[in-house]
């Protein structure tokens, strides 16, 4: 059992935060606290507490040789000390608000401009969201999207907005001027190559482009969030947990917002008052600026949306694990998977992405400390049936192919089901093993963030690669 001392000489974790500013020794006065806490419950003696230090110490160093500053090592040392003592989950829960403005704020940092909506939210987000804004509304008056087929906008869209997102969370998180300078590298690339290149107006390549471009650029913003902290594991499963958070708060004011709009039709019609221009105006304007604003909010109430997402998965995750279970038996018992349309490949495709983000993202939002339970076997039925859906529309696409030959979009239809099937087939083999104790949950989250920049390779091969190999068609 290690020693007060002994801990104390093993759980140091020099340095200062970046994040906040805090060095070593606000570490040792939390863990000094945390401590006298435990020691203040009846029934527990020193030589406990010893025991307990120890464990929370190991933890803390632990996570710092995963990258991990000494806030954040804290952190989650103490909260995944819950499932070691019940005292110190109560010590979790008790303190963990605390604890995440800690690392939220630094030490400068007011609360106005962080939770308000004062100068300082306006020079960090508003200031963002409305340059996002005006940038579409030049754009589409430079273009004249109400006279022609926006082909440029439609390429360039992702280009006019996250390049913002991506100044917004830079700002926040106190990015070097190096670091950002590294941000703005892929959008100016982005920029340069899909504006050189010579693409035939509506052709398959552009549409492809358009459509990947910004999965990729959102990866892009992956350097910003974690303030170039790209090797981590712990914060790249971070970047996993803010776009899905941000999924759901744009989803969220995007159904305010239309109503809004749609309000606003009925109460200027009987005024006689042109409402074509909410469409024209207000619409693009708002999407663009909402991009900043749902990011701001996920960050300003972490605390909110980390409850919803065990929630949102534990809803959806059974759903989607029977609709693909009947999906998979039906179309092998009756054969219909080698009947498979273009327009039913797509919507598979399509549903496809989305049990793969369901599975990331319930990866993200899951206790690594928690043991296999209903949900993990329940997901795997979702893992599962995916994979055998996948092999049969990947069984269909190499017919099509052989019959028909190659197109972008074939090409790029069976380059994504290839990667999602690595990615399934990774996952389904690391949750049975989890399921029966022989690897712990952090080797599935690994598997998940490793993987992160082979999806981003495969965009990068969409919207680089394919169009010159067919000529821009």
């Amino acid at each position: 059992m290690a020693t007060p001392d002994a801990a104390r000489t093993h759980g140091r974790v020099p340095g200062p935060n970046r994040h906040t500013g805090r060095r070593d020794d606000d570490l040792e006065a939390d863990i000094s606290q945390w401590r006298d806490w435990v020691a203040s419950r009846p029934g527990v003696d020193a030589e406990d507490v010893d025991e307990l230090e120890g464990h929370l110490r190991d933890q803390v160093v632990d996570l710092a040789r995963a990258g991990l500053v000494p806030d954040e090592a804290f952190l989650i040392a103490v909260k995944r000390m819950g499932s070691i003592d019940d005292l110190s989950h109560e010590f979790a829960r008790e303190y963990s608000g605390r604890m995440w403005r800690q690392l939220a704020l630094s030490d400068d940092a007011t609360s106005e401009s962080s939770t308000g909506w004062g100068v300082g939210w306006w020079t960090e987000v508003g200031l963002w969201a409305v340059a996002a804004a005006v940038a579409v509304q030049v754009a589409r008056l430079v273009t004249g999207l109400s006279d022609g087929e926006p082909w440029w906008l439609l390429t360039n869209a992702s280009l006019l907005v996250l390049p913002f997102l991506a100044g917004s969370l830079a700002q926040r998180n106190g990015l070097t001027r190096r670091q950002w300078l590294l941000t703005a590298v892929p959008f100016v690339g982005a920029a340069i190559v899909v504006n050189v290149s010579p693409f035939t107006p509506g052709g398959s390549t552009q549409i492809l482009v358009a459509a990947h471009l910004p999965v990729l650029l959102w990866f892009a913003l992956a350097r910003p969030l974690m303030a170039g902290e790209m090797a981590s594991r712990e914060r790249r499963m971070d970047f996993v947990r803010f776009s899905g958070e941000w999924i759901i708060y744009y989803t969220l004011i995007a159904l305010g917002g239309g109503v809004l709009v749609g309000l606003a039709v009925v109460i200027l019609e009987p005024t006689g008052i042109d409402e074509d221009w909410l469409i024209t105006w207000a619409l693009p304007s708002g999407a663009a600026g909402a991009v900043v604003v749902a990011a701001w909010l996920v960050q300003a109430k972490q605390q909110v949306i980390e409850n919803m997402a065990p929630v949102l998965t534990m809803v959806f995750t059974p759903l989607f694990a029977v609709m693909l279970a009947g999906a998979a038996v039906t179309y092998a018992i009756t054969g219909l998977d080698a009947a498979f349309d273009r327009e039913l490949l797509g919507v598979f495709d399509a549903m496809m992405v989305v049990v793969l983000g369901l599975v990331v993202y319930g990866t993200s939002a899951r206790d690594p400390s928690r043991p296999a339970g209903w949900m993990d076997r329940v997901q795997l039925v979702a893992v599962g049936s995916a994979l055998a859906l996948d092999v049969m529309v990947l069984a269909t696409m190499v017919g099509r192919i052989g019959a028909l030959g190659f197109t972008p979009n074939r090409v790029a239809a069976l380059g994504l089901n290839l990667v999602v099937l690595v990615n399934l087939a990774g996952a389904a083999w690391l949750s049975v093993r989890f399921l029966a104790g022989r690897v712990p949950f952090h080797r599935l989250e690994g598997w998940q963030t490793a993987y992160l920049p082979v999806f981003a390779m495969w965009l990068a091969i969409v919207v680089g690669v394919l169009p010159l190999l067919f000529q821009f068609t």
